[in-house]
């Protein structure tokens, strides 16, 4: 066993993809998600060999009940004996009605903000402690190119977003003399469940690709990819950094 990881939002989309390679890589991994009929469905497709079945561990919880988080967090540490690795992937962009900024109902905006932000931020409040004890940690954000540029009609994601971002930077600026590393990753757009719905329309995703200079549509193996490389040695170096993964989108 390499690392312990955690990765939040663990059942589908980017953080299934990230449980995946971590697990591909020999990492014992605790996946957690507020769906346990998510998580039921990935682990028995994880745990299909024995060595796999030993390394992981799953756990239902709710990244905005701060109770909840603790418990997953400690339940790693019990089970394995330390956390290495962190990683706060577990996000929404609010419904259809979180739009720009007068039109969002309140109640949305909350929504995001809670499971995008105070997420994240509980996941670190809960790790960091263990972390600070081992004398090393490293922290993964998936944060979104909108929280460096601004996605027309979604003030909700991109301000929860442009939070994590900075909510990485300050983590990096107090903890980084203690051994431990924060980063984000903002990707563009990617194919998820989440993003589904956009990109299946023909005339949406025609839209999409012709704002992206690469002309393609991330998958999520490629956010996984990321955060493999910033939780490695490779990226000792990289401390409160925004990887941008878009594929040229906000260079344009």
């Amino acid at each position: 066993m390499s690392e312990v990881v955690l990765v939040t939002g663990a059942a589908s989309g980017n953080g299934l993809a990230i449980a995946e390679r971590f697990l591909a890589d020999g990492a014992a991994v605790v996946a957690v998600d507020v769906s346990g009929e998510g998580l039921e469905r990935a682990s028995s497709d994880w745990a299909a060999t024995p060595d796999r079945a030993a390394r992981l561990h799953t756990v239902v919880a709710d990244v905005t009940d701060a109770d909840q988080v603790e418990a997953a967090v400690r339940a790693a540490a019990e089970r394995f004996g330390r956390l290495d690795v962190l990683v706060n992937n577990a996000g929404i962009t609010g419904d259809q009605r979180a739009t720009t900024l007068h039109e969002t109902p309140i109640d949305q905006f909350d929504l995001v903000m809670a499971v995008n932000v105070r997420g994240v931020f509980l996941g670190c409040r809960a790790a960091l402690p263990i972390m600070l004890e081992q004398g090393r940690g490293v922290i993964v954000n998936i944060a979104s190119v909108a929280g460096l540029v601004a996605f027309p009609g979604r003030c909700a994601y991109t301000t929860s977003k442009g939070a994590v971002v900075q909510l990485t930077k300050s983590i990096a600026a107090d903890y980084a003399g203690r051994g431990i590393r924060a980063n984000a990753v903002c990707p563009g757009m990617v194919h998820t469940p989440m993003t589904h719905w956009r990109l299946s329309d023909p005339t949406l995703r025609a839209a999409m690709l012709e704002r992206i200079p690469q002309r393609e549509i991330a998958e999520a193996s490629d956010v996984a990819d990321a955060v493999a490389f910033l939780a490695g040695p490779e990226a000792r170096q990289f401390n409160g950094s925004a990887l941008v993964m878009d594929g040229g989108y906000s260079a344009v």
